[in-house]
């Protein structure tokens, strides 16, 4: 291409259309980050107990990732084909297989191992991805159809 040729226009496509937040967080955002999620969640149509799940189900993420994954991690929100995603990734040492296959709930007097299986049993679907690298967990709400 030359400077005489007259340069053809850019086309910006969003990568994800239907993304409501993408943050980086550390301690001092964590509850900030948690009023952020649960307004774009009821504005997504979640509601009632379904909102409170959601966001508790989040806020447990998030303070994991603070607590065990290194200090700070990240949050997308998005809504996908009737549900609401959300995904919190840290850089942590990663969570054992062991850990991870135990869906026993906590003993009652058990002061840590709360957070993973209350994400689990307050959000509709759960997926985890975790190696040496961080920890990367996906929870979904589905949406009442509008």
């Amino acid at each position: 291409m030359t400077n005489a040729e007259p340069r053809a226009p850019r086309t910006v496509v969003p990568i994800e259309t239907f993304l409501l937040i993408a943050e980086a967080f550390d301690q001092a955002q964590v509850t900030e980050l948690r009023h952020s999620v649960t307004s774009c969640a009821h504005a997504s149509g979640l509601d009632g107990q379904r909102l409170d799940d959601f966001v508790l189900a989040v806020n447990e993420l998030i303070t994991n990732a603070v607590r065990h994954g290194g200090g700070q991690g990240s949050l997308r929100l998005w809504r996908r084909s009737g549900a609401l995603v959300c995904e919190v990734a840290d850089h942590g040492r990663g969570i054992s297989a062991q850990r991870l296959d135990d869906r026993r709930r906590p003993a009652p007097d058990t002061a840590g191992g709360w957070g993973l299986w209350l994400a689990r049993e307050l959000s509709d679907s759960m997926e985890v991805e975790t190696g040496d690298a961080g920890t990367l967990v996906r929870i979904s709400a589905a949406l009442d159809p509008q």
